[in-house]
């Protein structure tokens, strides 16, 4: 992996940055802390920029950047504390679905056990309650489990059985016995190097680091100006080495995310459980910046003064919405143990040894 920055990526972020930062920011303390969704003010953003080429093979009309600008992209919209209007679209063209849909039941991921599939004649009935990324898509594009696997399945958002409700945060589409046929199962959600399902993990994860990146902001640039007992709070021990410990969790994490998504572009091979490792390193990390940088501002933080309160809201629930960290720690670990395993059976080096000069 290349580490030398590179200009494109860096003209790329600085453009994000320039579109994002003039998307209106929703300042109240209750309700939804953004506006999410295919209709929703950051669309205008990525279509300006032709974000929807980004990862896009060159064969098939893209720019062929890879699932390293996609990553880009989802970080940039986490860091503004805005709805990630980008990740459905990218699933979406990687299953071959329809664009302007929106995901739902992923928290459920690994086993998709939030909906259930039943037969029936023709098809499947679902069945299971699960929260929703917009509840104004046309389509739903639902993680369910059919058959012991997890799959994707399109539904529209008027089909039989089909409810949504708006007035929690966020949203939850409720099914019941709704019907779906054969031709609505765009693929199955498995746990292939470059599959849907490890491309849009490696995107959450970058979405989560975006959130604590941009709280961490938030709360350095707040603790820089404003002054206690005589000096800035930066200044202060108590206030200046949290942050600082917060800094290096969000570089170390930077690394495990860009450095999963660089091994799905270039060498997925050796992928294994890196992106379900970033994934639940990005969640743990925005959980606790998140948190701590709404301590190092004291009480305006939960005020509508510096919008801390957006990144918290966000932080806690785009944390658990491709499934709660411990499941997924849980599945790094009995990865490593197999992997033990047969390295004592003899069947297979060590994962240490495999890259031992």
């Amino acid at each position: 992996m290349d580490l030398t920055p590179d200009p494109l990526v860096i003209r790329l972020r600085k453009a994000l940055r320039t579109g994002l930062a003039g998307v209106p920011a929703r300042m109240e303390l209750h309700g939804a802390p953004v506006a999410d969704g295919a209709l929703g003010p950051t669309r205008t953003v990525l279509d300006e920029l032709g974000a929807a080429d980004f990862e896009r093979p060159a064969s098939a009309g893209g720019l062929g950047l890879g699932l390293t600008a996609g990553v880009l992209v989802s970080e940039e919209l986490g860091r503004a504390a805005c709805g990630n209007s980008y990740r459905a679209d990218a699933t979406a063209a990687d299953m071959g679905g329809p664009a302007g849909a929106a995901l739902a039941g992923w928290e459920a991921l690994p086993v998709g056990s939030g909906v259930t599939a039943t037969p029936r004649a023709g098809g499947w009935k679902l069945t299971g309650a699960v929260t929703v990324d917009d509840v104004s898509a046309g389509t739903l594009l639902v993680a369910a489990r059919m058959g012991g696997e997890p799959v994707l399945v399109a539904v529209e958002r008027g089909a039989p059985g089909c409810t949504t409700e708006s007035g929690c945060w966020p949203p939850v589409v409720r099914f019941d016995a709704t019907p779906v046929t054969t031709a609505d199962v765009l693929g199955t959600l498995d746990d292939s190097p470059t599959g849907p399902l490890t491309r849009a993990r490696l995107r959450q994860a970058a979405y989560l680091l975006g959130i604590a990146d941009g709280a961490h902001r938030a709360a350095v640039e707040y603790t820089g100006f404003r002054r206690q007992f005589g000096t800035r709070l930066r200044d202060l021990p108590a206030v200046a080495f949290p942050l600082a410990r917060a800094l290096v969790a969000l570089r170390a994490t930077r690394a495990a995310v860009y450095r999963g998504a660089w091994s799905v572009d270039s060498e997925p091979d050796p992928v294994g459980t890196a992106p379900v490792m970033a994934l639940a390193m990005a969640a743990e990390t925005a959980g606790d910046v998140v948190r701590l940088s709404m301590q190092s501002c004291g009480v305006r933080a939960m005020t509508a003064e510096l919008g801390l309160h957006r990144y918290f809201r966000l932080a806690a629930a785009e944390s658990v919405r491709y499934g709660d960290p411990a499941a997924l720690w849980r599945m790094v670990g009995a990865d490593r143990i197999r992997t033990a395993r047969r390295a004592a059976a003899g069947t297979e080096l060590p994962v240490a040894a495999a890259f031992r000069p």
